[in-house]
Order: C-alpha cells, then sequence, then structure tokens
C-alpha cells in the first residue's frame, strides 16, 4: 500500500459527508505505520468503537469506506477478507453506507470483519499442517492476493452498486 497523508485518507471517502470523513481521518494513527506491508489501512474510531474506517486501494488509487457495527458480541467466524480460519474470534458484521444516491437513499452493504482490522497480519502467519506447510511463502502470497482481491470486491461494491 502506498502512503496515506490524513488529507489523503480524508479525500478518499466514497461514503461519508465532509464532516464524517474529517471526523474518521482525524481519528487514523499515522506515526510509525509500515505502509509497504499493509494491504489495507484501517482503525476504529476511539470515541465511537461502533464506526470503523478502512482505506483500500483500488487501481492504485485509496478507497475510504466508513462502517458501522452493533454492540453484539463479536461471533466465531469468518472473516470476509482475510478468510482466515484460525482467527475467527472477533469477528462481527458490519455495514457500510454505499456511495452516492444509493446511500443517501440508505442502502447498505454487510460484510464480516475482524474488529481490529488485522487481516493483513492474518494472511502474513505461517501456516499450519492443514494449510500449506510445504510451500509456506507461496502459502503466503496467495493469501495475500486473495485479501487484496476480496477488499477490492467489497470496496467496489460500496463504490458502484
Amino acid at each position: 500500500m502506498h502512503p496515506l497523508t490524513s488529507h489523503d485518507i480524508r479525500a478518499s471517502f466514497i461514503n461519508a459527508s465532509k464532516r464524517e470523513a474529517a471526523l474518521a481521518a482525524s481519528a487514523a494513527r499515522l506515526d510509525g505505520v509500515a505502509w509497504e506491508r499493509l494491504d489495507i489501512f484501517g482503525w476504529t474510531d476511539p470515541k465511537n468503537p461502533l464506526v470503523t474506517s478502512v482505506v483500500i486501494p483500488v487501481d492504485d488509487a485509496p478507497v475510504g469506506i466508513l462502517l458501522r457495527t452493533s454492540p453484539t458480541k463479536p461471533k466465531k467466524t469468518m472473516c470476509a477478507l482475510c478468510e482466515d480460519i484460525i482467527a475467527v474470534d472477533n469477528v462481527r458484521l458490519f455495514a457500510a453506507r454505499l456511495a452516492g444516491a444509493p446511500g443517501r437513499q440508505g442502502n447498505t452493504v454487510g460484510t464480516l470483519l475482524h474488529t481490529d482490522l488485522s487481516c493483513t497480519a492474518h494472511v502474513r502467519r505461517a501456516p499450519n499442517t492443514m494449510e500449506g506447510k510445504a510451500d509456506p511463502e507461496g502459502f503466503i502470497a496467495r493469501r495475500i492476493g486473495a485479501l487484496q482481491t476480496n477488499a477490492e470486491r467489497f470496496a467496489r461494491r460500496v463504490r458502484s452498486a
């Protein structure tokens, strides 16, 4: 992922008002981010833990998405982005308002995500014996590619649904 400034992040939001985008961007911690090791960049609003933001590269440009979740207890289920079968704790259903007129009419799309958006770390973990012990580098590369594809597909759904 290319390094982002708070201005880049604020300008990238596709389903938020200017005010929402400014508030979301100000909550992002950019100090010491290892951009070269990220496939997505996400954070939870420290003042409202039910609001999460994620920036996903699509066609080499950042696409920011504002997400909301409910206060329900996280489920043990698979995240739709990283599809990790080991890290199934702390996954919730998030809803994203669609971009443009459909979003202004109240239309949303949902997906299951880790509440801490730790997908980048999950896809880079060493495989267990069932997953790909014979070719760990290939296994990790395929998982990174799948995360990037799944994240981009989700961003496109929010952007052009």
